[in-house]
């Protein structure tokens, strides 16, 4: 076990957490402090750097950044957009610069792969390498609920997307 920051001889004194000031909500607002907190615990002292959103996107492609808090949302409910988006070689959104030739093959078996049952145990395999790898770790998986009125009827919401189920046209109030 880590006993001083000495001993973390990976990573200096501060990290800075970058982050933007276009998505600030609670929730998201919320985990920025909890992984600065969180670093504490292992002896690195974390800042908050808020960028604003002009600037947001070159500092991250200039990957000048020690840690960025970028919040994805997969468009569509299927591994190869995170794969081929995040962690493909010549990716322009792979802001980490993660290149791995041979995981990106395992990209391609697992996409070509009918079989549901060995598709979900390639996505596992690779998953793991690319955490092992320090690829770009997840820091923070978004878990939103809705909620309404009783008196609201027809609304039928979406599990597996954030932009496919906001339809409205069946939707009526019961008053």
């Amino acid at each position: 076990m880590v006993e001083t920051r000495a001993e973390l001889p990976f990573i200096g004194d501060q990290v800075v957490c970058l982050s933007h000031d276009q998505v600030w909500t609670f929730t998201l607002a919320y985990t920025r402090f909890v992984l600065i907190d969180q670093l504490k615990e292992i002896y690195i002292d974390g800042e908050l750097d808020i960028v604003e959103t002009a600037n947001w996107f070159p500092k991250l492609a200039r990957r000048d950044f020690q840690v960025g808090f970028i919040f994805i949302l997969g468009g569509v409910d299927d591994p190869d957009q995170q794969f081929y988006e995040n962690y493909s070689c010549g990716s322009e959104r792979n802001y980490s610069g993660y290149c791995n030739p041979e995981i990106e093959q395992m990209f391609d078996r697992q996409s070509m792969e009918a079989n549901q049952e060995k598709r979900k145990l390639l996505v596992w395999e690779i998953d793991e390498k690319l955490q092992e790898d320090g690829a770009r770790p997840i820091i923070y998986y978004a878990r939103d609920v809705t909620c309404w009125q009783p008196q609201l009827k027809g609304l039928t919401t979406m599990a597996n997307s954030a932009f496919n189920g906001w339809r409205m046209e069946d939707v009526w109030l019961d008053r």
